[in-house]
């Protein structure tokens, strides 16, 4: 064989080996960008905006970023907004917010968060797809109430904040008094996927709203007469835990695919109804209860003063409330509505709609009074 004929089938040996080689990291790369697109791009969310318009000199580069996920609905943009700028009037950390709505709202919420007010704040609009809930969620004619898609934005913070290892969650009736890192930095439990407040433990829960059950056991938000309930083992004395605001290991949430056992019980209920006929509180808080059952952590009750909507008397001193981390309205007296309880704390950190689509109810009876 001749020296030329030697180098040929060498140079086409390496061509081939080249060519393996190259096709080998092709299908790597391609496995790389599937698991980067299953994990972020879920359908049923679209981000919208991205808007990172804080000052740099502001912003530290070496601080972690806190995502903070709050449901933003129409109806409720001015809690939303009070709540943003409680949050970021009080910390000098690197938050991020997170702010999910429905198609419809995104632009009246666009045009608020450019208020003088607000423009030094990092967020990201997120639209929820109602068709996520299909078959997962009913109307309940004994709540005489229609069912809210946003509510249940909380059980897919992995899809919301997906290069997170870590976030926290907050409804949108709340006001935070307190650095929000101090919240962010509860310790959480080796295998425990969210942190929350016991009711149990926290003074500011020591209340039973009449006709709506009680509201700080597990008995109150699940009918223990279904054999389905029955078979957890679940104690229903047990303490149950507010949702409406929690630190969420991202992470182990993922791990633990959380979404897909909250999607699970949330689809048993349609088809058994599992929830306690005279529930205490929102539906999204008995798929939560089971899954969460003696699997979380707790954070500081004074991260989350609650009830202040429940009615519309004064609960607590003015020495308590000005000592509260984050002040939380659940219930059915909201502060930007007819009555409400130390609404004139809620209102400091209020900001009025530039578009005056939203405004406080108070304000148009106090106007109409005087008329």
């Amino acid at each position: 064989m001749s020296f030329r004929k030697v180098n040929i089938i060498i140079l086409v040996l390496a061509v081939a080996l080249f060519l393996l080689v190259l096709h080998h990291n092709f299908l790597g790369l391609s496995s790389l960008l599937r698991n980067e697109a299953s994990d972020s791009g879920i359908v049923g969310f679209q981000p919208i905006d991205f808007v990172p318009n804080v000052p740099r000199q502001a912003v530290d580069g070496r601080q972690e970023e806190i995502p903070v996920v709050i449901a933003a609905s129409e109806d409720r943009l001015g809690g939303a907004i009070a709540a943003i700028n409680s949050i970021q009037h009080n910390t000098r950390s690197n938050v991020m917010f997170y702010l999910v709505t429905l198609n419809g709202t995104a632009d009246h919420l666009r045009s608020w968060l450019g208020s003088s007010t607000l423009k030094s704040i990092r967020y990201k609009i997120v639209t929820f797809d109602t068709k996520l809930l299909e078959g997962k969620v009913k109307e309940d004619p004994d709540q005489g109430e229609s069912v809210k898609p946003l509510t249940f934005a909380r059980f897919y913070l992995p899809i919301l904040v997906p290069s997170a290892k870590k976030a926290i969650y907050m409804d949108d009736d709340v006001i935070v008094q307190g650095d929000i890192l101090a919240l962010y930095n509860t310790p959480l439990k080796p295998g425990h996927a969210a942190a929350f407040s016991e009711d149990c433990d926290s003074a500011s829960t020591k209340v039973v709203i009449r006709g709506a059950g009680n509201q700080y056991n597990y008995i109150g938000y699940l009918d223990y007469k279904k054999e389905r309930i029955r078979k957890l083992s679940m104690k229903a004395s047990t303490c149950s835990f507010n949702p409406g605001v929690f630190v969420a290991n991202l992470t182990e949430w993922k791990k633990q695919n959380i979404t897909n056992q909250l999607e699970k019980w949330m689809k048993l209920n349609v088809e058994e109804g599992l929830y306690s006929r005279t529930l205490a509180g929102s539906t999204t808080t008995p798929p939560l209860l089971i899954v969460f059952y003696q699997q979380h952590s707790t954070i500081d009750p004074m991260w989350n003063v609650r009830h202040l909507g429940s009615s519309a008397g004064k609960r607590y001193s003015p020495q308590f409330v000005k000592a509260a981390k984050l002040l939380h309205w659940n219930g059915h007296f909201k502060p930007w509505g007819r009555t409400a309880s130390y609404s004139d704390v809620w209102e400091k950190w209020y900001i009025p709609d530039p578009t005056g689509k939203f405004s406080l109810i108070r304000r148009h009876m106090e106007i109409s009074n005087t008329k």
